[in-house]
């Protein structure tokens, strides 16, 4: 009662050929397999780019993000040089 039976595959497949003529139907079949290569390998395009642009896990240096990050001060010379 759920699926279709093959007299209603009868009734859409008459319908597509009454709507598209029996000329398009091989030209919309084929540009659709296409479309759907294409679209098949873009998908495993962005996957893939997606698992190489991955960045390794870092550690946070700090916590706060809404400073920014100052410079580190020179280092002062030893205490048993002086400066000239």
């Amino acid at each position: 009662m759920g699926g279709l039976q093959p007299w209603h595959w009868v009734i859409v497949i008459a319908v597509f050929v009454l709507l598209f003529g029996a000329k398009k139907l091989p030209d919309a079949a084929r540009s659709l397999g296409k479309s759907m290569r294409i679209f098949k390998s873009e998908i495993k395009e962005m996957q893939s780019d997606s698992k190489q642009d991955a960045p390794p896990a870092t550690p946070i240096a700090s916590e706060r993000a809404d400073t920014p990050a100052t410079p580190a001060p020179e280092a002062a010379p030893p205490p048993d040089q002086r400066p000239a």
